[in-house]
């Protein structure tokens, strides 16, 4: 017979363990936080006691809490308002609307102080579709903005658009030298259209004032109650450090720890939160890397479970849209991007991502490294192989992050020494069609092979990006099951598909790798946590065009319900 009552017991649904062979059941007790019990009704509700909660599933699906890998809490709560303006698809459609988002900012903002936005990608405003060379620029923002600088982020935050306010405030005109790895985007009289993107974003970012503790606790206070409604209980803040400084008004710095440390003193940090340390930023040297990494010294969280640091971020590229990313191929209209690392030639910079993967390794902690041209991912690959060959050390779990272009070669790597990649289907859907247009459709259909990578041995882990992409893990399972894009519904790369058990999995038990916690979260078996995430609705025989729109009806981390539309 059971002992202490259950404290809760979920019946008559589809209980979804993400074990390793996918279990299904069809109920579950939780009894002090953690999973006491997985099997059908009457085992289960024999751990029930007179005070125990029982819920009623009512043909719903319960699921391990979701673990979105990827996500920028602190950026994330930024981006909406009214701590940002909204300029993301749909909101704005076209040039014409971010100018009368802004300026209806700047009718309530006192003049000279800043104005921010978020979101905006070329691919959705009507008139740079209609002309792809167009591109937006300060004068589409100036006449509505005269007397305030204006700053918005790209949704992908490789691309900033400002005003000729900002500008001049920056000091940035045709005389300014180019940081390593960035672009100016100038005219044809060689001025400064406005657009700035990758390590030359830094220029403007940081004449921003500088958040306040409170500001970037309000800022991960409303990510946290968003992830809650989405069902999610686990996300890595992926770089946080002296290179974010100027980084998301800087959102990723390193003070931001602090205030993750101060939500979990107050008991307000509703998910578990893995952290990666960002040195430096996308222009940094190894010589810059590695004195900034040894002068940080972390206190040790006093509670892992809640909150821990876990590796350190790099940037090694950029991106695809931006011809950033370093590729093996050119371009269309030419150009195979470079390396975003110090160095004058591709073997100077390739030098300076390896020696900052080797001494990350050998320091002791997990790399997880922005790469996504398939020449890149190769030599982060190889670069991870070195460390390790150098240095032998159990379970270093580094991994790729993105891995736009991830290549044969890379694959069988990464599957070799036991390394992952971290990969962002929501991002996949938003881009698939615009990314045609920078490589071509028969390297834009290859983008993200989750099939591929899974089939090579590599371990997959699902995460949002967000703010670049909103952190809806529904749409990210949809989007690996049909590989269908937002902007034309059409497909884009039918190979790569995935089936529903392997999706889940990038989300909840595979994460829980990504976090060295597979031994105490991510499925739903006995002696685990009780994360846990409810869908009105069955999963397992839901279309997937219909899983996006599936709510979410409760959300518990350890057994604590944080988001509960069961009782409205």
């Amino acid at each position: 017979m059971p002992g202490t009552p259950a404290d809760l017991v979920f019946v008559n649904g589809s209980v979804l363990t993400v074990d390793s062979r996918f279990t299904v059941a069809s109920a579950l007790a939780v009894t002090d936080g953690l999973v006491s019990a997985v099997g059908d009704r009457d085992e289960v509700m024999a751990h029930a006691g007179p005070a125990t909660r029982i819920v009623d599933l009512e043909g719903g699906t319960l699921l391990p809490g979701i673990n979105d890998t990827h996500l920028h809490g602190c950026a994330f709560g930024l981006t909406r308002p009214p701590l940002s303006v909204d300029v993301s698809h749909p909101a704005v459609r076209s040039l014409a609307d971010v100018a009368e988002a802004v300026r209806e900012a700047a009718a309530t903002t006192p003049a000279g102080e800043w104005i921010t936005g978020h979101g905006w990608d070329a691919g959705y405003l009507a008139e740079c579709v209609a002309d792809p060379s167009r591109l937006p620029s300060r004068q589409d923002l100036d006449a509505v903005s005269p007397y305030h600088p204006v700053l918005l982020y790209s949704a992908t935050g490789h691309a900033t658009w400002v005003n000729s306010m900002a500008l001049s405030w920056a000091g940035v005109d045709r005389d300014t030298p180019v940081p390593p790895g960035g672009v100016i985007v100038t005219d044809e009289a060689g001025e400064p259209t406005g657009l700035l993107q990758e390590g030359a974003q830094d220029l403007v970012h940081g004449e921003l004032p500088a958040l306040s503790p409170e500001v970037r606790a309000d800022a991960i206070r409303a990510t946290l109650r968003t992830l809650a409604g989405l069902g999610i209980t686990s996300y890595t803040e992926p770089g946080l450090g002296p290179g974010g400084d100027a980084l998301m008004r800087g959102a990723m710095a390193h003070s931001t720890l602090d205030v993750y440390q101060r939500l979990l003193a107050d008991g307000e940090l509703t998910a578990r939160v893995g952290v990666l340390l960002l040195p430096t930023g996308m222009t940094g040297t190894a010589e810059e890397f590695v004195r900034t990494l040894a002068a940080m010294d972390e206190q040790p969280s006093t509670d892992p479970r809640r909150l821990a640091v876990l590796g350190v971020k790099l940037f090694a590229d950029g991106i695809p849209v931006n011809k950033t990313a370093w590729m093996h191929e050119p371009y269309v209209g030419g150009g195979c991007g470079s390396l975003c690392v110090g160095g004058e030639t591709d073997d100077e910079r390739a030098a300076q991502i390896t020696e900052m993967i080797r001494y990350t390794h050998a320091a002791g902690y997990q790399a997880g490294v922005h790469v996504t041209g398939d020449r890149a991912i190769d030599t982060v690959a190889d670069a991870f192989a070195a460390a390790a060959a150098a240095r032998p050390r159990p379970d270093a779990r580094h991994y790729v992050i993105h891995g736009d272009f991830l290549t044969a070669r890379s694959m069988r790597t990464l599957a070799r020494h036991g390394f992952g990649v971290n990969m962002n289907p929501t991002i996949k859907w938003t881009v698939a069609d615009l990314e045609e247009e920078f490589v071509g459709p028969q390297r834009a259909a290859y983008e993200w092979p989750y099939r591929d990578a899974i089939d090579a041995g590599v371990i997959v882990t699902s995460g949002s990006d967000a703010p670049v992409t909103l952190p809806d893990w529904r749409q990210g399972v949809s989007t690996m099951m049909l590989r269908e894009s937002k902007a034309s519904g059409r497909v884009s790369g039918p190979d790569q598909r995935i089936r529903l058990a392997e999706a889940l999995r990038t989300y909840t038990s595979d994460a829980a790798w990504q976090d060295f916690a597979e031994d105490w979260k991510g499925t739903l078996e006995v002696g685990k946590v009780a994360d846990l995430c409810v869908l009105a609705g069955d999963l397992l025989t839901a279309d997937p065009h219909d899983i996006p729109a599936m709510p979410v009806v409760l959300t518990a981390i350890g057994g604590d319900i944080v988001h509960d539309e069961l009782t409205v």
